[in-house]
């Protein structure tokens, strides 16, 4: 989040014409073709829906993972109401370190992050106090703290097309492509997810560059998850940035990096993803959990503006029991 620029100086699009009161009936929801994703069609998130067109879409998120609503003209309460089918939005956790280091925040609507690539004049920039325009590693949102949220919506006022495309990887699919003798060996495992840095790499206000393993700030989470409904299995991996950051705990260090590398490179795979290329009143809800995402790096002459919201998080549910505790946790 730039701190720099408030939802208050921001242009929202109003709807072209008067919207019609949203049907079941016209609702279309069509996958991709890939991995994991679907396009919704038919619904205008700016207005209220009722239960059944609610329902459908929690049912669409479950089994797609990802949702594209196209051409939507939300303003920033509407955007929250939208958001509110999905999950409980809240505050994403990377305010907590800005608040923590003094830097004054808009609180207006606190469960709303800006991302953006704007510097402190408003000009577009390669860096700002964010994301910026950089690359964006593969990830989950938010695994450095205890429950991650469950799910994440992105709502685009201004995007180039030709820079900043975000891709999705179904977790689901990642784990059950792995070797048999590979999910033996990471049953019962859990990962250190590092706090320190964000998915750009750049340091968070107020944290320390670890230089060893013990110094990596943040929870350790199960390598495997299980959905809490229908007990599918899922890689969690959450993000990973250059050692000293996330690591395997309960075998050395050496071993868990070539586990890493494997899961990581199985988790990423071509075959599992889709991408998505952004337009203007585009509105992306993502499952947290399963699935992971990455941007590409956008054009820094090009204004890349959005809104963005979490839902609130739970535990995760370990596949199985967790492996004897180690030296690492007992420090």
């Amino acid at each position: 989040m730039n701190s720099s620029h408030r939802l208050g100086q921001l242009t929202f699009p109003l709807p072209t014409r008067p919207a019609p009161v949203n049907d079941i009936n016209r609702l279309d929801i069509r996958p991709t073709g890939a991995s994991l994703g679907a396009v919704v069609r038919g619904i205008d998130l700016s207005q209220p829906l009722d239960d059944a067109i609610a329902g459908a879409l929690r049912q669409a998120w479950q089994d797609h993972l990802v949702l594209l609503f196209p051409r939507q003209a939300l303003q920033p309460g509407e955007f929250l109401r939208a958001a509110s089918v999905f999950g409980q939005p809240q505050e994403g956790a990377n305010r907590r370190f800005i608040r923590s280091a003094g830097i004054v925040q808009d609180d207006e609507f606190p469960e709303i992050m800006l991302n953006t690539n704007l510097g402190p004049d408003g000009k577009p920039a390669r860096e700002n106090d964010g994301l910026g325009s950089l690359e964006v590693v593969w990830h989950s949102d938010n695994s450095y703290i205890e429950q991650p949220p469950v799910g994440s919506m992105l709502y685009a006022l201004e995007a180039p097309a030709d820079s900043g495309h975000t891709s999705f990887s179904n977790q689901y699919l990642a784990y059950e492509g792995l070797p048999e003798a590979l999910r033996r060996d990471i049953a019962g495992l859990w990962a250190k997810h590092d706090a320190s840095r964000n998915s750009a790499g750049m340091l968070r206000p107020g944290l320390s560059l670890p230089t060893r393993p013990e110094e990596v700030p943040g929870p350790f989470h199960p390598l495997v998850i299980r959905h809490p409904h229908s007990g599918r299995r899922a890689l969690y991996l959450g993000r990973r940035r250059v050692y000293p950051s996330q690591f395997i705990d309960g075998i050395p260090l050496s071993e868990s990096e070539a586990l890493l590398d494997k899961l990581w490179a199985a988790a990423t795979h071509e075959s599992l993803t889709w991408t998505h290329s952004w337009t203007p009143g585009d509105v992306l809800i993502w499952d947290n959990r399963y699935s992971m995402h990455y941007r590409t790096p956008i054009d820094e002459t090009r204004r890349r503006v959005m809104l963005r919201t979490q839902f609130q998080g739970q535990a995760l549910m370990a596949d199985t029991p967790r492996r004897r505790a180690t030296r690492a946790e007992t420090r």
